[in-house]
């Protein structure tokens, strides 16, 4: 039943039981020692600005309320340790099966795999494609490939501003 590469799979939690999950899975991994096998847990989030007594604020919201998507070698173990996760429902599939994401789900989903490296430099170019900035163009003043974040100076009201975005964010200019 194991898989020559790791998949992403996603399952559903009880409402707001998305972080908990996570965490419980993340200290399951580590406690099993299964780390080889559970490569990474996710909660996408994005960031909102709500406004609240006039004042606005940004948030950060759960991109996929009630799921947690999972980077993991789908085998009986590892089914079992995440299906027996308190807080965890079910694995998104047909009956029991679970299904993995195809890569152009996960490529739809902004989900980059920890392999991919991408090619943005300090001082490149680049063009906001999602968010509130979205069309903005700006220069790259750093780059975290842990994170898969760069930090983009864009001109706000005239100013330059520094303004953290995910790689999926950002299309480098020619």
């Amino acid at each position: 039943m194991a898989e020559e590469q790791a998949r992403w799979y996603v399952v559903h939690t009880y409402s707001g039981y998305e972080n908990k999950v996570k965490a419980n899975i993340e200290k399951l991994v580590e406690n099993r020692n299964m780390q080889d096998q559970i490569l990474e847990v996710a909660v996408p989030v994005q960031d909102a600005v709500e406004t609240k007594n006039g004042v606005k604020k940004t948030v950060q919201r759960k991109v996929f309320p009630g799921y947690v998507l999972l980077n993991m070698f789908m085998n009986d173990e590892t089914w079992y340790v995440v299906r027996n996760t308190r807080g965890v429902t079910s694995f998104v599939g047909p009956g029991s099966k679970p299904v993995p994401l195809t890569d152009e789900e996960v490529r739809m989903m902004g989900i980059i795999a920890d392999t991919e490296f991408i090619d943005l430099s300090v001082g490149d170019y680049v063009k906001i494609a999602a968010g509130p900035f979205e069309t903005s163009i700006g220069i790259i003043k750093e780059v975290n490939q842990n994170k898969r974040s760069v930090i983009v100076s864009l001109s706000i009201f005239g100013r330059e501003t520094p303004v953290e975005l995910d790689f999926t964010q950002v299309h480098r200019l020619n």
